[in-house]
C-alpha cells in the first residue's frame, strides 16, 4: 500500500531564493534572501531523517553571495564580480552537515559540476583552463577532462506543464488557464495548478493515488501572476515550497 510522510517543515524568515540537493549524502541546502534587510542566509537539512543540520548561516559578504553547488557533504558558495555584474566569482566552502568553514578563493570561478565534482578556473587568466577541484580543501586536482568528468545525475525529477489531463478525479480547485504541473511517480500522481479564489491566483498542490485524492496543500495565495514549477521529486521525496518561506519534504512509498 502506498502510503507518504511528513519528513521536514521548516520555515524561514526570508524568501526560500534557492535549493540545491547534495545526491552524494542526500543533504538538501537553501538560499533564504531578506529582502528589506538584505541580507542573505543559507540553511542546511539532512533528507535521510528530516534533520536540521543548521539555518540562519550567514557568511562575512551579507547580501552578494548565494548558493553555487553543493557535492558530497561541502555547500559551495559564490559572491560576484562587483554590485553592478550578476557575473559569479570567488568561491567559499562550507562543510553541510556542520556550517564550517573549509576554505575560501577569491580567483577562482565556478564553471559546472561533474561527477567528480566541481570544475573550476581561475579568473585571473585567460583563456580559461578548466579544472576538477577537491572540493574539500580547495585544490585543483588536474585538467578537466570530459570523458572522465561526465555530466552529473543528480536523480532530480521536475515536473511537466501539460494541459490539464483526464486521469485525475475531480480537485477542489479547477485550473485557470488549463495547464498543471504534472508528474507521475509510481502509482503516484503529484499536480501542482493555479486557479481563482476570492478573485485572486492562488497555487494548489494535490497528491492523487489510484484514482483518489490524498493530500491537498495551498503553495501560494493572492500571488500576481503564474509561479514556476511548484515542486520537484528527489529519489522517493516530494520537496516543495509553500508560501515562498517554508520547505516542505513527503516520504512517498
Amino acid at each position: 500500500m502506498s502510503t507518504f510522510k511528513l519528513l521536514v517543515a521548516e520555515h524561514f524568515a526570508g524568501e526560500v531564493w534557492r535549493m540545491e540537493v547534495d545526491y552524494v549524502t542526500h543533504t538538501l541546502l537553501a538560499e533564504i534572501r531578506n529582502i528589506e534587510d538584505r541580507a542573505v542566509s543559507f540553511a542546511s537539512i539532512d533528507l535521510k531523517n528530516g534533520k536540521t543540520n543548521f539555518k540562519n548561516y550567514t557568511v562575512d559578504e551579507k547580501w552578494l553571495t548565494g548558493i553555487e553547488t553543493a557535492y558530497n557533504g561541502v555547500l559551495l558558495l559564490h559572491f560576484y564580480e562587483n554590485t553592478a555584474s550578476p557575473a559569479h566569482k570567488g568561491l567559499t566552502a562550507i562543510e553541510a552537515a556542520t556550517g564550517k568553514l573549509l576554505w575560501y578563493n577569491f580567483n577562482l570561478t565556478f564553471d559546472h559540476l561533474s561527477s567528480n565534482g566541481p570544475i573550476v578556473f581561475d579568473s585571473r587568466f585567460q583563456p580559461a583552463t578548466y579544472s576538477l577541484l577537491n572540493i574539500d580543501n580547495g585544490v585543483a586536482l588536474r585538467k578537466f577532462n570530459s570523458n572522465d568528468d561526465l555530466v552529473v545525475d543528480n536523480q532530480i525529477i521536475v515536473p511537466q506543464t501539460i494541459p490539464m489531463p483526464a486521469n485525475l478525479p475531480k480537485l477542489p480547485s479547477e485550473s485557470n488557464h488549463n495547464n498543471v504541473h504534472y508528474l507521475e511517480y509510481n502509482n503516484w500522481i503529484i499536480v501542482s495548478l493555479h486557479s481563482l479564489w476570492a478573485g485572486q491566483l492562488k497555487q494548489s498542490l494535490y497528491l492523487v493515488k489510484d484514482g483518489v485524492l490524498i493530500f491537498e496543500d495551498i503553495l501560494n495565495t493572492n500571488i500576481q501572476k503564474l509561479q514556476p514549477e511548484a515542486f520537484v521529486l528527489y529519489r522517493n521525496q516530494l520537496i516543495y515550497l509553500k508560501d515562498k518561506v517554508e520547505i516542505k519534504v513527503l516520504n512517498l512509498s
